[in-house]
């Protein structure tokens, strides 16, 4: 990893402010997440494997969202209750259900809304056979989805959550994917946010409890098995700013909702909002090793709006991180590097970046040119 410090245009130089980021969650893992730019203004072991137990069924939800988006899949079709969903998610697996009857039809939007609200297992494993004919097959699905995304971290066998040691993400991986639910499928979200699902003659409460507290949380995921614990993939609005929340490995639902309160409050109301970097600003330049071009430019995803303690701003440093060298081809809107802000040498805030322009392979000159420069000085 090449790191390259920078001066940015946002840093203020005077006499020290000792400001800190005094918070701290008992969740084995958290992520604290600015959903407009992607930036992460707070994190506890983000980027370990976990098991993500329920919170998979969000990825079962980008799945099936996108096959309803490309007409594959509509709200009103019915899909068929086998007995390996009865059996697998039923009432009789004692885990979350929907209570579905076998052989019976429901509804897709049924099945969405029970995945959502009751978190049922059956619900999820209709979708899945009903959407690939399989549950692996579905789960290659998930998988290919997840590439797409980026999640390097993640790994899904299942559409449910239900343990296997092959299936894993990161608290990182899970508030991306609550992101991308929110960004690109709008007119699903309000199903989050129901508190209450009937089905079967049986009343369920949304299993969010955070939903019917007041601070403005209207999604998105709840989990627990007895080995990962107790975990939650949050959102809250509040104003003009959404954030995203991730707890995990808590050991009762009690603790889970007061830590996922703790920490969406703390991020709603310790942080004053900065836009150093409007919508197409570069950030800085990545080199590129045998390009077209000798480098290409960092931008982020739209401005980069950085929300940082209050009273930091007098303490902060800021540095761009990027695996060196790059290799051609460079295409526009890959994502290539970060910018990381620190206060006091603690890390506050990182935010993505992305390639501005495409850097193709260049000539035969251009790459002797820079394979003589690593022979002779190496990659700095």
């Amino acid at each position: 990893m090449r790191v390259l410090t920078i001066i940015a245009a946002f840093m203020v130089f005077a006499a020290p402010v000792f400001a800190q980021v005094d918070f701290d969650t008992k969740a084995r893992f958290a992520v604290l997440m600015d959903y407009e730019s992607g930036a992460v203004i707070f994190q506890k072991d983000a980027d370990a494997r976990l098991e993500p137990a329920s919170m998979t069924k969000l990825m079962t939800l980008a799945v099936v969202f996108n096959e309803i988006r490309a007409g594959r899949v509509s709200l009103d079709d019915t899909f068929f209750v086998s007995e390996n969903a009865w059996r697998t998610g039923g009432a009789a697996s004692g885990g979350s259900t929907m209570f579905a009857e076998l052989n019976s039809q429901i509804r897709v939007e049924d099945l969405i809304r029970s995945v959502i609200i009751q978190s049922g297992n059956d619900a999820a494993i209709v979708l899945a056979e009903g959407i690939a004919g399989t549950e692996p097959t579905f789960a290659a699905m998930m998988n290919e989805l997840a590439r797409e995304l980026g999640l390097e971290g993640s790994n899904f066998t299942n559409s449910t959550g239900l343990p296997d040691p092959d299936e894993y993400s990161t608290a990182r991986d899970l508030a991306e994917i609550g992101r991308y639910l929110i960004r690109e499928f709008p007119e699903f979200y309000h199903y989050f946010a129901e508190p209450e699902m009937e089905w079967n003659n049986i009343k369920q409460a949304n299993r969010n409890s955070l939903i019917e507290v007041g601070i403005g949380v209207d999604g998105l995921k709840t989990g627990h098995t007895q080995a990962a614990g107790y975990g939650a993939v949050l959102s809250t609005a509040q104003g003009d700013r959404r954030l995203i929340g991730v707890v995990h490995g808590l050991t009762s639902m009690r603790e889970r909702a007061e830590e996922g309160r703790k920490l969406l409050t703390w991020g709603q109301r310790a942080f004053e909002r900065i836009t150093p970097y409007a919508d197409g600003a570069v950030v800085g330049y990545a080199d590129v090793y045998g390009g077209e071009a000798p480098n290409v430019a960092m931008v982020g995803d739209g401005e980069i709006a950085l929300y940082l303690p209050r009273g930091s701003r007098q303490c902060l440093t800021a540095t761009l991180n990027y695996t060196a060298p790059l290799l051609p081809p460079v295409r526009q809107g890959d994502r290539i590097g970060e910018l990381r802000v620190f206060c006091n040498d603690q890390l506050v805030q990182a935010a993505p970046l992305y390639a501005a322009e495409d850097v193709g392979q260049g000539d035969l000159i251009r790459r002797a040119t820079d394979a003589l420069k690593h022979l002779a000085i190496g990659w700095l």
